[in-house]
């Protein structure tokens, strides 16, 4: 489907319409609170309006009505593909690919087509209406298929043969949907894929920029082959469906290779499946890239040059702490130093870095490994996560005795985490002592480049966001570190969403970056700790000094147009 300003530049081009027309008609569809694309179905047939997008994209026009294509063709282009960016396979030959879309300008899948299938790709326009029957062609075939696996393996009543569970997972379409998933996972950027049993059918979810989506719903007779497919590639046990269990494997294509980690869960209509997809092949991004502003960068880079203390980074699951500790280790990792890490698990592999995994079946934990690292040597220490007091502990005794030691912890923000060390029963001396700098940081979705739209907040939005925060002392701060002008007020600027186009799946949003908090802990902070001073007053102090708080941090991304305030009322909310 196309954008209203793509439509109107294809109608332009077309000269089906004068501009004073193409104006009304853009006019009455916005009264009509209707997308331009569905106002001009009114006034022309689909199959007119969709030949002058192939004329305007100069590809050919193809009509796929009632037109029955090829099991083995179908089988070229994976359905979540297909249904995802809304192109299909409807021919092809020798060296050919014929492939039917709405938008022929979606470079990035057909070069994906291209790589996947060694064939040379041919694109052509068809109607939205053409293209929806040929998805459905993938829907029928694939539950004919399942039905007969059903009844070979004697799965067809939902009970499972348990001697055939190896032969089940070796049925090829069983073993295509798996790679299409995997595959369809890896382009899409998805961070894990969900793999959810209900009552009648088994529904596939990806997490792509933190967000979870459906992408597609299988039959309910695919399930058992699917559990035991991607059982068989993570070594796990077949039989086994009344307790979880966890694994792993790796896929590798053209381009990249990923560690998958897998988890089971037995629920009420079967057993859940979550992968999570790590790559092999990531670079650590610079701190400019993972988004930290210029004040955060000097504080960074003063603390992790020195020689001993700690180096928190803090947030709750999924926020992007690992990245951001892989981000400042790579800036230490050089040949003269040694740098040890203990983590669970492994998410990036970084050459000249020593990298263990934890492994608590063989009593392999955080607290011993890091005891073992003292004894390697080390001049920095990465611990993956701080859990509980012993590695805490171990932690705050290596930093005071001359080891740069870097961790991640489970708090709301900076302050916070350090009533938490004292809690986990460090002593507060040690704790005034040994750190240095604590990040605290959330993960906001970008908005899409290709579609920012301007507004500007009304007095009930600013009445919603003062329920909230503290608007006015807000306001102060951004003013404070030059985010807002003097005198400026938060009605008084531009804030962006995005609007939602095709090269962002019509989320408006494309991307993730962090929005960050960096306390240094000063001789003040330091004094404020040994005192047992409340997180407000140490909150208040650190403000007091110059830090930037995480919502001001957002707030000020918004205002360049990064993000969006919702995605700050979303990560920041509490």
């Amino acid at each position: 489907m196309y954008n209203d300003a793509l439509l109107q530049k294809i109608l332009q081009t077309a000269g089906t319409f004068k501009p004073a027309e193409l104006k009304e008609h853009a006019a009455a569809a916005k009264e009509k609170r209707v997308r331009l694309e569905e106002y001009m179905l009114e006034k022309m047939s689909e199959e007119t309006l969709f030949r002058l997008a192939a004329d305007y994209f100069k590809v050919p026009f193809v009509d796929l009505k009632g037109v029955q294509v090829r099991k083995d063709f179908l089988d070229l282009v994976p359905e979540p593909i297909a249904t995802t960016h809304e192109i299909v396979p409807f021919d092809k030959g020798e060296k050919i690919l014929k492939i039917a879309a709405l938008d022929p300008e979606d470079l990035q899948t057909i070069e994906f087509l291209r790589r996947k299938t060694g064939l040379d790709v041919q694109v052509h326009v068809t109607t939205p209406t053409a293209l929806r029957e040929i998805i459905k062609q993938y829907k029928r075939s694939l539950k004919a298929e399942f039905e007969d696996i059903a009844k070979a393996t004697g799965t067809e009543n939902g009970e499972v043969d348990q001697s055939k569970l190896r032969e089940l997972a070796q049925d090829l379409p069983v073993v295509r949907i798996v790679e299409s998933l995997l595959e369809h996972a890896v382009f899409e950027g998805a961070s894990d894929i969900h793999i959810e049993p209900s009552e009648q059918d088994v529904v596939v979810r990806y997490r792509v920029d933190g967000i979870l989506r459906n992408v597609m719903t299988l039959p309910k007779n695919s399930q058992p082959g699917i559990v035991a497919r991607i059982k068989v590639l993570s070594n796990l046990k077949l039989d086994e469906h009344r307790l979880p269990q966890d694994g792993r494997m790796k896929i590798s294509g053209p381009g990249y290779k990923y560690s998958v980690r897998v988890s089971t869960l037995p629920v009420m209509d079967g057993e859940k499946i979550v992968m999570r997809l790590l790559s092999e092949t990531a670079q650590a991004l610079s701190l400019e890239q993972l988004g930290f502003n210029q004040q955060h960068l000097d504080l960074l880079k003063r603390n992790i040059m020195k020689p001993h203390g700690i180096i928190f980074v803090t947030g709750p699951t999924g926020s992007g702490k690992t990245t951001t500790l892989y981000s400042v280790l790579s800036l230490r990792n050089t040949p003269g130093v040694n740098i040890s890490t203990i983590e669970d698990p492994v998410e990036y592999r970084m050459t000249g870095v020593n990298q263990s995994q934890v492994n608590p079946k063989i009593g392999f934990t955080f607290a011993i490994g890091l005891r073992t690292l003292l004894r390697q040597d080390p001049n920095i220490i990465m611990v993956g996560e701080i859990r509980d007091g012993e590695t805490a502990e171990i932690a705050t005794n290596a930093a005071m005795t001359g080891h740069l030691v870097f961790a991640t912890l489970h708090t709301n923000d900076s302050v916070t985490s350090l009533p938490r060390l004292v809690d986990m029963g460090v002593p507060r001396f040690l704790v005034a002592f040994t750190c240095n700098i604590i990040v605290a940081q959330r993960l906001v979705r970008k908005i899409c480049k290709n579609c920012p739209t301007p507004y500007k907040l009304t007095k009930v939005q600013l009445k919603e966001l003062s329920e909230v925060y503290d608007v006015p002392h807000l306001t102060d701060l951004l003013r404070r570190d030059g985010f807002l002008e003097s005198g400026q007020t938060l009605d008084e600027v531009d804030f962006f969403h995005g609007a939602g186009c095709k090269q962002c799946n019509n989320e408006g949003y494309k991307g993730r970056m962090g929005i960050y908090e960096v306390l240094e802990v000063s001789k003040v902070i330091q004094d404020l700790i040994n005192k047992n001073a409340s997180n407000t007053e140490m909150y208040a102090a650190a403000e007091k000094e110059g830090m930037i708080p995480i919502v001001e941090d957002g707030f000020a991304k918004a205002i360049k147009g990064v993000t969006s305030l919702e995605e700050i009322l979303r990560v920041t909310k509490e």
